[in-house]
């Protein structure tokens, strides 16, 4: 187990990179506590793997320094940083048996013939694997595979850290529920620190204590799913976590009040002299509707009944805006929308303004 130190870290793929667009992963300054659990998440391209490649050792970075506990390791190789990877597509052995493949690493360090027998059954009885334990690894399915390469990774209990690299992919949407379940009940049992690479928001909020959320190279925020989902610090996370995502709308700001086209909303928090592109956020599950002239006018476009609430999408001023309503709630025919101003988050060009407190 390891604390991360990721000390002014960049990487540019082109030799003499000059601007910041020339990055695939911009400068990013973080500790990761020892025995964490971290989630990389963002869509593909936005930096993550290339993220992950440069702790494992795999890249060197162009700029910075990466630290294992204060040593060190930014040009060290992977096998000499005592890490484990678990990566998209299996990496096992079809020759071997379920039961020598996650034996494996552990027969490579030299461990203990009893305390490799140990750690392989309780294994195998985690993946519920024990019908296929003595079988050859090519005679099971793809999920099954992954599951070992898994195993081959938790099995060892001396690592610095464990990574994975999109690992659920092609594992069944059943038993991707289960494995999560088991690598966060393993990750409180054995303590290693985890890093774990994903394009899909419920493996990282359910899985990870910190998600790392990376927009176009950056790291935009690092913070608990509840952070996340409160006060997203920039629109692309509050766009990017949650199911509908988060209504983003341009406005201009007065004061206390925020204006969307000609709808002025009452805020709880000051701000003055904001410059810049402007935009106010509010999540789905906090807008609700009425009828009548005390709201504000929308036109609903259309309503998606998901069984447990409904999702009314509709245009505010000409913009698009959802709302999350309760499981038999009517839309009524001519809507108004109202906003629960504690939710409201304001943007001044993409990143999160904190305003002061009303007085």
């Amino acid at each position: 187990m390891a604390e991360i130190t990721l000390d002014k870290l960049a990487h540019s793929y082109l030799p003499a990179p000059k601007t910041d667009a020339d990055f695939a992963l911009k400068e990013i300054d973080h500790v990761w506590s020892d025995g964490g659990a971290y989630a990389l998440l963002g869509p593909s391209g936005c930096g993550k793997t290339t993220l992950l490649n440069i702790i494992s050792g795999l890249l060197v970075p162009s700029k910075g320094n990466v630290l294992f506990d204060g040593k060190d390791v930014t040009e060290l190789q992977p096998e000499d940083r005592n890490i484990a990877q678990v990566f998209q597509f299996p990496v096992i052995y079809d020759t071997m048996t379920v039961r020598e493949n996650l034996a494996f690493p552990l027969v490579n360090r030299g461990v203990a013939t009893d305390e490799i027998t140990k750690r392989v059954n309780d294994m195998i009885g985690i993946l519920d694997l024990g019908a296929k334990a003595d079988r050859k690894a090519r005679d099971l399915t793809a999920d099954e595979k992954q599951k070992i390469s898994l195993g081959r990774g938790l099995v060892r209990y001396d690592v610095n850290a464990i990574l994975f690299d999109e690992p659920l992919t092609v594992i069944d949407p059943h038993m991707k529920w289960q494995l999560r379940t088991k690598l966060k009940e393993l990750h409180r049992q054995l303590g290693h620190t985890m890093i774990y690479v994903t394009h899909d928001q419920t493996e990282a909020l359910t899985f990870a204590d910190k998600v790392v959320v990376m927009f176009e190279g950056e790291v935009v925020q690092i913070g608990t799913p509840e952070e996340l989902f409160d006060e997203p610090a920039h629109t692309f996370v509050g766009y990017f976590i949650g199911s509908p995502g988060m209504n983003i709308l341009p406005c201009d700001v007065s004061g206390g009040v925020a204006r969307v086209g000609s709808q002025d909303i009452p805020l709880n928090k000051g701000y003055s002299g904001l410059t810049g592109k402007i935009e106010l956020g509010i999540r789905p599950e906090f807008v609700s509707l009425g009828a009548g002239k005390n709201g504000m006018p929308i036109q609903v476009k259309s309503v998606e009944d998901i069984g447990r609430f409904k999702i009314v999408h509709a245009q505010l001023e000409g913009y698009p805006v959802s709302a999350m309503l309760p499981e038999g709630s009517s839309v009524p025919a001519d809507a108004t929308a109202y906003f629960d101003t504690s939710r409201i988050n304001l943007y001044r060009d993409s990143h999160l303004v904190r305003g002061e407190a009303a007085s």
